[in-house]
C-alpha cells in the first residue's frame, strides 16, 4: 500500500474509532469497519441474520487491507490506555444460538481480535452495570454486564 493511502486509511480508522468511544465509551472492529466505509450497515445485518457465512465476505477491501485497519485500530486503542474486553457474538435461531464467524479461516485468534471491543477508562461503575443484554444489534462487551 502506498504511504499516502496508509495514512489516509489510519486517519479514518482513528477518526471512527474516537467516533464510537465517544458516542458509547467503547469501541469495536465494527464500529471502525462501519466508520470507516468498510462496512456497509445493509451488509452488516445480513451477516447478523446469518445471510453471510463470515463477515470478511462483506467488507470492501482485501485482506492485507483489513488486516492493516485492524492492527492500526488496536495500536490506537493500546496508545489510548483502552481496556480490552472480549464479546460474544451471536445469532438466535429456532434451533438455539450460533456464534457469528467474522473471518474466513475461523482462525481463534483472528476470532478473538475481532470480538474484542476497547472500554475506556472513564466509563462510569454506573454505566457498566446498565447496558442492555438484550440489544442484538449493539453486543455490550463483557467487562460491561454482558455474559
Amino acid at each position: 500500500m502506498h504511504p499516502k493511502n496508509k495514512q489516509h486509511l489510519e486517519a479514518r480508522v482513528v477518526r471512527a474509532a474516537e467516533a464510537a468511544l465517544a458516542a458509547r465509551g467503547y469501541v469495536s472492529a465494527i464500529d471502525v469497519l462501519t466508520g470507516t466505509g468498510m462496512l456497509a450497515l445493509t451488509r452488516l445485518q445480513d451477516w447478523r441474520k446469518g445471510r453471510v457465512d463470515f463477515l470478511e465476505r462483506v467488507i470492501q477491501g482485501n485482506l492485507k487491507k483489513i488486516s492493516l485497519a485492524m492492527s492500526m485500530f488496536r495500536r490506537w486503542a493500546r496508545t489510548n490506555g483502552l481496556k480490552p474486553s472480549e464479546t460474544g457474538y451471536v445469532r438466535h435461531t429456532r434451533g438455539g444460538t450460533l456464534k457469528l464467524r467474522f473471518s474466513k479461516s475461523g482462525d481463534p485468534g483472528i476470532e478473538k481480535s475481532y470480538r474484542t471491543h476497547y472500554i475506556s477508562a472513564e466509563l462510569s461503575q454506573r454505566k457498566r452495570q446498565s447496558p442492555s443484554r438484550d440489544d442484538p444489534e449493539n453486543p455490550v462487551p463483557s467487562s460491561l454486564g454482558a455474559e
